[in-house]
């Protein structure tokens, strides 16, 4: 016998529980221009031997507007730094963890019950295509050698009057094209790179961003002192007796991608080495009929040779994008370095300088913690990372951003270990704080620390030992040069859907009243405190929804 119910987004099913240890999930609500994610959890009764007989049956009007996932397990050798595992985790032991969402067809695909917990993943999109209304999602166990349902069960999904705004949010994970090009044993910038690239930009926006790390040069991010990754830099450059001259095709060519994937804004690669711009990227050019690296970790960040170089570059990049894309050197946002410490205020200052004349009218951002590069007026954009940002928020900056990585003690974070609502519930601090824009580091980086070699993210989720499970990717390399999600991305787009349902609100009924219901019987949220129950958030999202129906 089979047991099965519907449950959240929020739960993680790991392969030792059992069905009725997980909340059902009996009706559900959306906007009419929402994507909804929803899970069913099931497991065999009988310790027998696991049959591929069973099949999915969905029964809904929304069934043309579902895409099915199976919710499979990955190993986590280090799913939290033991020094800073607070008690928010699900677990902290090495083992299998829910992550991986793998392409699903309920029409030709067997269950594979196993007398383990599984999940099966559901999102669904009706882009504006149902009216407003209550709608049954019906799913039957149908045991195909037996002839009969082996579980019938219904989930009520009410989709309301109301659609969110567009988002406002600028939103980028690092996008690593070299990762793609090693994985898939394809030549940078050939036809096939070109091909996988565009399927993984595809997932990125399905998931919300909306900014993309650019590499006019080969990004110097993460990398060991001396050391290159591969190189993926989008402007060719030759180096003559006179100067420079460069060739943006394949600029233009990620420009026009970006433009049909819906990727808005550039994030211009760092122009300066990680970790306090000492030296320089890797750029490689054509000499003398020759390729070969003409700037790396042997050039300092402030010669005189990187700033002819730049002085060239930069101003002929800006004008081919204002005058060959349409406008595009607008959509541009650039950095210098990032992470700087304290210790390196003198040297960020006297490149942000030589800069300041070249990127005049540009946005500059940087991930940084410290206030101090604002105060002076080194970055009109910082991106602190979220365990400081108090500081920040002390400040009158237009355009708050924030960052975060390595799973910090109470805040919040994707890391595979942690409940799904501490992914989820940065969409309530994003609104309450007025962020402008998100950075995290990691949306696809295959290499171990320091980039001293490659792993497999199906077996190595934490970077081999580096970072908690979770950190260095979102995203897996499927089949084809085809991206399979982890459902953490999900996850946190429904934060982002949660805050464009709270912007909504505010429309309707005023932010003081959208912050008393945000807040309701609870303390202030913060960075660092808030409510940490997923039923909490859930049933704060209906009474969003309620209160949009109410008002529109």
């Amino acid at each position: 016998m089979i047991h099965a119910k519907f449950i959240s987004s929020l739960e993680k099913c790991f392969i030792d529980e059992e069905v009725f240890q997980k909340t059902e999930l009996k009706s559900i609500s959306m906007l009419r221009n929402e994507r909804l994610s929803f899970q069913i959890c099931y497991e065999m009764e009988e310790k027998v031997r696991p049959s591929r007989d069973c099949k999915l049956k969905i029964e809904s009007p929304l069934a043309q507007y579902i895409t099915v996932y199976n919710v499979r397990q990955i190993p986590s050798y280090m799913p939290a730094f033991p020094e800073q595992a607070d008690d928010n985790y699900l677990r902290t032991a090495p083992g299998l963890y829910p992550d991986l969402l793998e392409p699903f067809s309920y029409k030709t695909d067997c269950l594979c019950p196993d007398n383990t917990l599984r999940a099966v993943w559901f999102e669904v999109d009706p882009k504006c295509n149902l009216e407003a209304g209550i709608y049954p999602f019906r799913v039957r166990f149908y045991n195909r050698k037996k002839k009969k349902t082996e579980v019938d069960i219904t989930l009520q999904v009410e989709i309301i009057n109301a659609e969110l705004p567009a988002p406002d949010l600028k939103y980028t994970q690092w996008f690593y094209t070299d990762c793609l090009m090693d994985r898939y044993g394809v030549r940078v910038w050939s036809e096939k790179h070109w091909k996988i690239i565009e399927s993984f930009m595809q997932n990125a926006v399905r998931y919300g961003q909306n900014m993309i790390l650019t590499p006019i040069v080969t990004p110097e991010l993460d990398t060991y002192k001396g050391g290159y990754r591969p190189t993926t830099q989008l402007v060719d450059v030759t180096k003559t007796d006179d100067g420079y001259t460069f060739d943006f095709s394949n600029l233009g060519r990620w420009v026009d991608l970006c433009d049909k994937m819906g990727i808005h804004y550039l994030e211009i690669c760092h122009l300066y080495s990680q970790w306090g711009a000492k030296a320089c990227p890797k750029v490689m050019a054509t000499v003398n009929g020759k390729k070969k690296r003409i700037f790396g970790w042997d050039t300092p960040s402030d010669g005189d040779e990187y700033k002819a170089f730049l002085s060239a570059l930069i101003p002929q990049m800006l004008t081919y994008l204002k005058e060959q894309k349409n406008g595009a050197d607008k959509r541009c946002w650039f950095h210098i370095s990032d992470e700087p410490s304290d210790k390196d205020l003198d040297q960020y200052k006297k490149l942000s300088d030589f800069l300041a004349p070249l990127l005049e009218g540009y946005p500059v951002m940087d991930a940084l913690s410290n206030v101090e590069y604002y105060d002076n007026g080194l970055v009109k954009n910082p991106v602190p990372y979220t365990g400081h940002i108090d500081e920040f928020l002390e400040r009158d900056i237009e355009d708050r951003w924030s960052y975060y990585c390595g799973a910090g003690p109470k805040l919040s974070n994707r890391a595979i270990a942690q409940p799904s609502a501490r992914n989820r519930i940065i969409g309530l601090q994003f609104y309450k704080f007025n962020i402008k824009g998100f950075l995290h580091w990691g949306y696809n980086n295959y290499n171990t620390r320091l980039a001293y070699a490659k792993i497999n993210p199906f077996l190595f989720s934490d970077g081999d030992g580096w970072v908690p499970s979770g950190d260095t990717y979102s995203v897996y390399p499927g089949e084809n040069g085809k991206p399979w999600p982890s459902l953490r991305q999900p996850v946190f787009y429904d934060a982002l859907q949660d805050l464009r349902a709270l912007q909504l609100l505010e429309s309707l009924c005023g932010r003081e009243e959208t912050m008393a219901l945000l807040e309701a019987g609870i303390e202030p949220i913060t960075f660092k405190n808030y409510p940490k129950s997923a039923q909490w958030l859930l049933n704060l999202r209906e009474r969003i929804n309620r209160k949009i129906k109410e008002n529109v």
